[in-house]
Parts: structure tokens; C-alpha cells; sequence
């Protein structure tokens, strides 16, 4: 059986691989070397095999050339995507803060409007108060007048009624009664007089009263105008700033407390209006004119606070923002490590200003950080400026908001130049960004 199956199997063969010899020959002899069909077979599989491996090796290598030429082009393209979305985010950066800057100089002015509708609010209720002390004075005096006129006329009809008696018992006194009778006319005639005169002088106090009644409606409209103007004021004020600090995560009420106690700019905290020294209820003026005030006192105290956090931004040149705050792939060990700041990239020398007022603790080097300036603010905050070129402040000095204290650098562990800005609250980092993005809408 398997002898037929071998002979079936090389007839078929034979007819694709016909048998074949190789014939070798020397000086001496001839040799030749037998190539059956099945040996034929198992050559041609062989080189079958390394043509179709070389044919999808050379076409592997191909794809992967023009895989890794469209990876490239798409990389260029990713690059130009990415360089333009960052000068477009440049330009609306600068346009932010033109607008910041615009909003600033906004604010200054409505603060002082406020201050001089204050002054014209205290002007104005001083003079209606005069006014209601000149009538009630006026009004006095109209009424003694009365009283002396009336007194006049009880006399008058005394002296009349004397002389009528005096005239049935005595007839013989006529010259005494003569001169009496004088003197009494004497005396009509000047009560007379003063009569008129009294009330030509309370027709004034009443002509003067009803003006005045006039002038003191036009000025309750005056005053009430003014109130409004300052609450609308006081309420555009006010609560972008309560919503900066709340953004901030900063608590208002504990906030403004710390602040009042620490207070110690001139004129001190404002205190509320007293018109009345008789014990009376406040009338509604004072409650708003009070209400006023003490929102004064709050804008007051919001804007010692706003310059005492950091609101602002470190950076005022031209810069690109490079890396936030948070995990990130360090470039040199290749792990994630907290990156505990934000990168603000610009050129070497770029000026670098304090974001919030406070004292210089540190400016020098420091291991990693390079030349490090860190200024401790009001409500246990603490900022770092990282990897300056040059450190332009000293330890212990104070600085205000907006003050230069250092160029941009690339001293320390860095791949190139940069800022690493820091913001601290009782030591622990937290995001910066959380105070320059509370910020955007009010400076």
C-alpha cells in the first residue's frame, strides 16, 4: 500500500519536478549528484519561503518609512497648531490685561466719585439741618409775638373799661381824664403799630417757612438722588471683591475682622452718622446715609486686603504660560512628581514684580529653585519667584504690589528660562492661578 502511495506520489511529482542530475566533474573522474522530485519540492518551498519573507520584510519596511514620514508631517503640523494657539492665547492675554488695567483706573474713579458725593451727601444734611433749627426758631418767635399781641389786647380793653368807670363816678376830673384819655390813644396807637408790625413779621416767618418747606423737599429729592447714585456705586464696588476673595476660597467675615484689627492707615475706620442728641430713632436718611458708610468702611477694608493677597500677576511682559499647577512627567528621571507652582516662560531679564505687599524673607540661592526671592504676606500667605537672572531685593525689606524684585532666569534645575511662581497658605502650596483668575474681573 505504501508502496503504490510512493509511486503515485513521484508520478505526480515527476510531472512539475522532473529528476534531474547534477554532474560534477574533475581531471580525474566524473560525479554526478541525483536531484529527485521530492528533494526538487522541499528546494523550491525553501526558496519560495525566503522570496515571500523578503517580499513582506521590504514591504513592513516601506510602511513603516511612510508611516513614520506622515507621523513627522503630522507632528509639523501639531507643532504649527500649537505655536499659533499660543500666540493667540498671547494676544488675549495682553488684551486681558489692558482691560485689567482699564478696570483699575475705572475703580480709582468711582472711588473717588464716591468721595465727593460723600462730602455733597454730608454738606447737604448739614444745611437741612440748619434750616430745621432756623424755622423751629422762627416759628418761636412768631409765636411770642402772638402771646405779646394778645397780652396788648387784654390791656387795651382793661384801659377802656377804667376809663368808661371813671367817667360815671367822677364828673368833676374832666382835664385828669383829658390827659388820660391821651395817654390811652397814645398807647392804642402803638399797640396798633406793633400789632401790624407783628403780623407783617409773622406773614414773613410764614412765607419764609413755606420756602423753606420748598427748599427742603428739593433737597430730600436731592438727598434721595444721592443715596441712590452711592448704593448703586457701593454695590458695583463691593461685590466683584466678595466674589474674588469667595473665588479665592478666602472667608469674608474672618478676613475683613483681621484686617480692622490690624488697621493702621490714616483716619481709621468710618463711624456712623448721628444727627440727634435727644435719644431720637435715626430718621431714614441717617439709616441710609449709616448703611452707606459702613459699606464704605467694607470697600475700605476689601481694598487693604486685595493688596495684601496675591491677586496680581508676576509677570507683565510678554510671556507663554508652560506648565500649571500639579502632577507632571519630570524631563530628567522621566517620573510624575508634584509640581507645586505654575512656569511662566519669557526671555532672560524679563521683569518679574511682588504680587501682593509684604516682607522679603528670603533672596538667594536655593538648592533646585536657583535664585529665590519669597515674600511673606498678611494672612499667613507666603510667594516664591523661582530661577531668576537677578535678584533686584534684599531680606527684610518691604515691598508693595506691582514693585520689581527680579529679572526671569534659567538658574537652578531648569531646561530653559522660566518663572516658577509659588503661592503658599500656612506653608501648605496651593494653586496660584485659584488668585490670578479671581482677579481677571475686577483689576
Amino acid at each position: 500500500m505504501r508502496t503504490q502511495l510512493a509511486i503515485r506520489i513521484d508520478s505526480f511529482l515527476e510531472r512539475y519536478f522532473p529528476e534531474r542530475r547534477v554532474f560534477l566533474r574533475s581531471d580525474k573522474d566524473t560525479r554526478f549528484i541525483r536531484l529527485r522530485p521530492l528533494v526538487q519540492l522541499f528546494a523550491f518551498s525553501g526558496a519560495a519561503l525566503v522570496v515571500a519573507w523578503s517580499i513582506i520584510a521590504t514591504a513592513i519596511l516601506l510602511m513603516d518609512s511612510i508611516g513614520a514620514g506622515n507621523f513627522r508631517e503630522q507632528a509639523k503640523r501639531d507643532q504649527q497648531t500649537y505655536q499659533s494657539r499660543l500666540n493667540f492665547i498671547s494676544v488675549q492675554r495682553d488684551t486681558r490685561a489692558e482691560e485689567a488695567l482699564a478696570a483699575q483706573e475705572r475703580f480709582n474713579s468711582a472711588l473717588q466719585q464716591i468721595s465727593l458725593m460723600q462730602s455733597e451727601l454730608l454738606a447737604s444734611e448739614t444745611r437741612r439741618r440748619e434750616m430745621e433749627t432756623g424755622i423751629e426758631i422762627i416759628q418761636n418767635t412768631l409765636r411770642s409775638a402772638m402771646n405779646e399781641r394778645d397780652d396788648a389786647r387784654d390791656q387795651l380793653a382793661a384801659i377802656a373799661q377804667a376809663q368808661e368807670n371813671g367817667g360815671a363816678v367822677q364828673v368833676a376830673g374832666i382835664n385828669s381824664s383829658s390827659n388820660a384819655l391821651g395817654l390811652i390813644t397814645q398807647a392804642l396807637a402803638e399797640t396798633a403799630a406793633e400789632r401790624d408790625k407783628v403780623v407783617a413779621d409773622a406773614q414773613f416767618a410764614l412765607n419764609q417757612a413755606a420756602e423753606m418747606e420748598e427748599r427742603i423737599a428739593l433737597m430730600k429729592d436731592q438727598n434721595d438722588q444721592i443715596f441712590r447714585q452711592l448704593e448703586e456705586a457701593m454695590t458695583v464696588s463691593v461685590k466683584p471683591l466678595d466674589r474674588m476673595f469667595r473665588a479665592a476660597g478666602m472667608n469674608t467675615d474672618s478676613l475683613l475682622k483681621q484686617v480692622r484689627r490690624g488697621y493702621g492707615g490714616q483716619g481709621g475706620a468710618l463711624t456712623p452718622l448721628s444727627f440727634s442728641t435727644r435719644g431720637e430713632e435715626p430718621s431714614s436718611a441717617e439709616r441710609r446715609a449709616n448703611r452707606i458708610i459702613r459699606e464704605l468702611d467694607r470697600l475700605n477694608l476689601y481694598r487693604l486686603a486685595a493688596s495684601k493677597a496675591p491677586f496680581a500677576n508676576p509677570v507683565k511682559a510678554g510671556y507663554r504660560f508652560t506648565s500649571p499647577y500639579g502632577y507632571r512627567r519630570d524631563p530628567k528621571t522621566g517620573g510624575r512628581r508634584m509640581h507645586n507652582g505654575v512656569d511662566f516662560a519669557g526671555p532672560v531679564g524679563t521683569p518679574l514684580y511682588a504680587t501682593a505687599d509684604g516682607i522679603v524673607t528670603h533672596a538667594g540661592w536655593s538648592s533646585g529653585y536657583g535664585r529665590l526671592v519669597k515674600i511673606q504676606h498678611e494672612f499667613g500667605i507666603e510667594t516664591r519667584y523661582a530661577h531668576q537672572n537677578q535678584i533686584r531685593v534684599k531680606v527684610g525689606q518691604r515691598v508693595s504690589r506691582g514693585q520689581r524684585i527680579g529679572d526671569i532666569g534659567a538658574s537652578g534645575r531648569v531646561t530653559g528660562p522660566h518663572l516658577h511662581y509659588e503661592v503658599r497658605v500656612g506653608g501648605q502650596a496651593v494653586n496660584p492661578m485659584i488668585y490670578i483668575k479671581a482677579a481677571n474681573d475686577v483689576f
